[in-house]
């Protein structure tokens, strides 16, 4: 039994060492032995096991998603997208990542970030100490847009207050906002993406950092992204920790 352990332990740590290496990561995280002798990677933003979200929480979010689906114009206004994606991950969650709109994948699975940009976001979020369900996922449109249209002002403002429930009931530490629209959206600002991102921002009293979207990240994968890219998370995990 030991030896499939260690074999399970030596595979997480290999996957993790690829993780960082796709996004440019020089170092890896501490490490730490524990008493059986096996080396596990830890990370002081990883949230305790024990910790299971607030049923009071989850229930706030089932109504809200029921008040979207009764009352959203756009998902009225909209016509072609098959299912709502409205969010996924822990209603406990320290960390929440606020994206655009679902695309094709999440349209068919009614979960958001599934798709390629998804499994980008889920290297990033294994190279910063978590698992995807420790998080909580969102967008600013819960419908998918025609031929994946960017959302129009007044769409993100109608479904945008629906993400902003969201957020007051998750009650996130930090927000990480992935591409332009979402942090244009969130902060109230047209400025562009370079000039947020890598900085603090401020929404109702909880820090935000603006990234580049995964999808952007695979279209341009130049080191240069990746390093700026890594750079804003580690600033996300040192703020988890502080």
């Amino acid at each position: 039994m030991q030896a499939t352990v260690d074999e399970q332990t030596l595979r997480a740590a290999r996957q993790h060492a690829k993780t960082l290496d796709l996004l440019g990561v020089e170092s890896m995280p501490r490490r730490a032995e524990r008493a059986t002798g096996s080396t596990e990677l830890l990370s002081a933003a990883s949230p305790p096991p024990a910790a299971a979200p607030g049923r009071d929480k989850r229930d706030a979010l089932e109504a809200l998603q029921h008040r979207y689906e009764r009352e959203s114009t756009v998902a009225r206004s909209i016509k072609g997208w098959n299912k709502i994606v409205f969010g996924d991950g822990s209603a406990d969650a320290a960390l929440m990542f606020v994206g655009e709109a679902p695309g094709a994948d999440e349209d068919v699975q009614g979960v958001p970030f599934v798709g390629r940009a998804g499994q980008k976001l889920n290297e990033m979020i294994l190279a910063m100490g978590f698992e995807r369900e420790h998080v909580y996922i969102a967008n600013v449109l819960k419908v998918r847009p025609p031929n994946n249209r960017t959302p129009t002002p007044e769409e993100s403002a109608s479904d945008g207050a629906f993400l902003e429930e969201q957020i007051r009931i998750v009650g996130p530490r930090v927000i990480v906002t992935l591409g332009k629209p979402a942090s244009n959206f969130l902060l109230r600002s047209t400025n562009s993406m370079g000039s947020m991102r890598g900085h603090w921002h401020d929404w109702e009293g909880i820090p935000l950092m603006p990234t580049y979207h995964p999808a952007y990240l695979l279209r341009s994968y130049t080191p240069e992204n990746r390093r700026r890219v890594w750079s804003d998370l580690q600033q996300v995990v040192q703020r988890l920790r502080d």
